[in-house]
């Protein structure tokens, strides 16, 4: 069930922000949020100021206001760090990274959280609290980013923002953290969807994610799926056959009914659907062509982490199963 908020907070909050890294999630947001007034930096290793030069070349499909997306092209200045102080006076630290890059994050941050919320924000496989624990608990708020894209050969991000965002907690109401890390994204003129069970949100993004990366890494790239009825068919069967993980693993399917419909409905129905979206609208297809990595590491940890689940649990795989030659380790591999 999908609920939006509308807890009310004071407006217009000045919220001073660091984002880790320089990614897409965080620079498309970093952009929003700094546009609505907030005070926006990005915390990125050593030496990588330089490389990234003093402004990010934006080509951006903005859905805020208008369904079709308004085009925003731009050379946007950004201010960036590359250290972090324990007694840095930052409101909220936003940390969007790959689930496997998320301890190695954690841990350096955990003695410079300062007074900061930590939003964690994107794909989660393990428990909540346990993937964070190197992080001060009561200082954590929990949210998905809605956006998505990447940086060109020629340096320049070519992304799309949606008009909401999603948040979720543990089984409790938003404390004043996460209520305020909220009215920051609202005064960014984002909609609020609230998720009631965000454990479960997640684990079915997470493997909805494992069933289409599995076909995107049979082809090259995900990027080679759009438009093409027959790997996304694939792709669908193959998040199908994943369901029984996520029960296994103690979800609520019936809770998640709208973010399962896809993998749920006849394929004859679906895949055709997806194909001509992701080939005729700008978004889907925006969405799409940025992940066109072939050697990107997360779509292999994404899958080999759903596939050494699913057999822990004893669930059955196939399709996944057949693609792991392309995701497994190589140390595994040569063994």
């Amino acid at each position: 069930m999908e609920i939006v908020s509308t807890l009310i907070v004071p407006h217009e909050v000045h919220v001073k922000i660091l984002m880790f890294g320089r990614g897409v999630i965080a620079t498309v947001y970093g952009w929003a949020l700094q546009r609505a007034g907030h005070d926006v930096e990005f915390y990125v290793r050593p030496g990588r100021a330089a490389t990234y030069g003093d402004a990010v070349d934006l080509d951006l499909f903005d859905t805020r206001r208008r369904v079709w997306g308004k085009r925003v092209v731009e050379k946007w200045p950004v201010r960036y760090r590359e250290t972090l102080e324990p007694d840095h006076d930052f409101d909220l630290i936003v940390l969007s990274v790959p689930h496997h890059r998320l301890p190695e994050a954690t841990a350096f941050l955990s003695p410079r959280v300062s007074q900061a919320t930590v939003l964690v924000f994107g794909n989660l496989w393990a428990e909540p609290p346990a993937a964070v624990d190197a992080l001060p608990a009561d200082q954590v708020a929990w949210g998905f980013p809605q956006a998505g894209g990447g940086f060109g050969a020629d340096g320049v991000l070519r992304a799309m923002l949606l008009p909401s965002v999603v948040f979720g907690t543990l089984g409790q109401p938003p404390t004043d953290r996460e209520r305020a890390v909220r009215q920051a994204f609202r005064e960014a003129g984002l909609r609020i969807k609230e998720r009631p069970d965000f454990r479960g949100w997640l684990w079915v993004h997470f493997v909805s994610d494992a069933g289409l990366l599995s076909q995107g890494l049979r082809r090259g790239s995900l990027s080679k799926l759009a438009g093409s009825t027959r790997d996304l068919r694939e792709g669908l069967l193959a998040g199908r056959e994943l369901l029984p993980l996520l029960e296994a693993r103690g979800v609520d399917l019936r809770r998640h009914r709208g973010g399962l419909l896809m993998f749920r409905a006849p394929t004859w129905l679906t895949a055709p659907a997806l194909a001509w979206l992701t080939a005729h609208v700008p978004l889907a297809r925006v969405s799409l062509a940025a992940h066109n990595d072939p050697d990107a590491e997360e779509p292999r940890a994404v899958c080999r982490d759903t596939l050494a689940e699913a057999r822990r649990l004893g669930i059955s795989a196939p399709r996944l199963e057949a693609a792991e030659p392309l995701f497994a380790r190589e140390d595994a591999s040569r063994a």
